[in-house]
């Protein structure tokens, strides 16, 4: 076990290694005005000054390692344009936790309606009943959330939910922190994608482990259903652990565009807000930020799938399932 995730680790930091090489490159291949806030108004020699300065008329594998060392002790550089020469990890500081805490409430709230929204149906589609309402309405319910753009349907729920719920107590559309009914849209709306994406597959994998030889033998014996049921959603749930970087990558991306929706001061907003005002230094660390989240998500889904799972053999040779 403890060859395999290291074998992980070492994957997810190439890989990451990767993408913040790939970054930095193309922010470099970027015209310069991103690394200025007064660009229009400098003179040729001001500029060549304040590449100098920032170390930009280096060769680029120069500058890489540069940005490396920095990354390792925690230096992500200072905003250009967004707040000038405002250290960008304080920036990240002060709005990650925002962002943070909404995502983990969306993903909280997704799986606590996905779960049981795919056990009722993986339960309906098994019944005896010719017409599997629930299974088919909740089809329906999940083929609807992933066929629409999810930019659709967040500003359907912005406008609509606004009044519908306007008519029992009110909601104000811009965000407040103190005020907690204006979480509810955001987190709503955060929480679709992976409420739909666990409902389908929790769904799918009860269905099929619903036909296996186990499950025949347990019913042979008279074990009662309530019990079968939950042996075949835990080993159901197994290969769900894998889909924590889908649960996140879903979160990550809605944030982008709900916060600008709401004017939420968090990660997502900021990222929006940057690559407007084309300030390269932020974009390049939200973006490694992100990336590194997502690479993690991914490490913690295959090491907990690998502690769940005694199907999992990990050989010399590799890994086998």
């Amino acid at each position: 076990m403890g060859k395999y995730i290291l074998k992980r680790v070492v994957r997810s930091l190439l890989t990451l290694l990767l993408i913040i090489a790939a970054v930095f490159v193309l922010l470099r291949k970027m015209p310069i005005e991103g690394y200025f806030s007064n660009f229009e108004k400098m003179t040729p020699t001001q500029i060549r000054v304040g590449l100098a300065n920032q170390g930009l008329d280096k060769p680029i594998p120069v500058q890489f390692t540069a940005f490396l060392k920095s990354l390792m002790r925690g230096d992500l550089g200072t905003s250009n344009k967004y707040r000038v020469n405002y250290p960008i990890s304080k920036l990240i500081a002060d709005k990650m936790p925002l962002s943070l805490q909404i995502g983990l409430m969306a993903i909280t709230l997704a799986l606590a309606v996905g779960l049981p929204l795919g056990v009722l149906m993986a339960r309906s589609a098994r019944s005896k009943s010719r017409f599997k309402l629930l299974d088919r309405a909740g089809t329906v319910i999940v083929v609807l959330i992933q066929a629409i753009p999810s930019a659709v349907y967040y500003l359907f729920i912005q406008i609509y939910g606004t009044e519908l719920l306007g008519m029992f107590f009110p909601l104000p559309t811009l965000f407040r922190r103190e005020n907690f009914l204006t979480w509810i849209l955001p987190v709503f709306s955060l929480s679709l994608g992976t409420m739909a994406w666990s409902a389908m597959w929790i769904r799918r994998y009860m269905v099929d482990d619903s036909t296996k030889d186990y499950v025949q033998l347990a019913r042979a014996k008279g074990v009662s259903p309530a019990k079968i049921s939950r042996h075949i959603f835990r080993n159901a749930f197994v290969p769900l652990t894998q889909g924590i970087p889908t649960m996140v990558l879903l979160t990550l991306m809605g944030s982008l565009y709900v916060e600008s929706r709401y004017s939420i001061p968090g990660m997502g907003g900021l990222l929006v807000d940057v690559i407007k005002r084309q300030d390269n230094t932020v974009v390049q660390a939200l973006v490694v930020i992100y990336s590194a989240m997502s690479i993690l998500g991914l490490l913690i889904g295959d090491i907990v799938m690998a502690l769940q799972d005694p199907r999992i053999r990990l050989t010399g040779g590799g890994e086998t399932r």
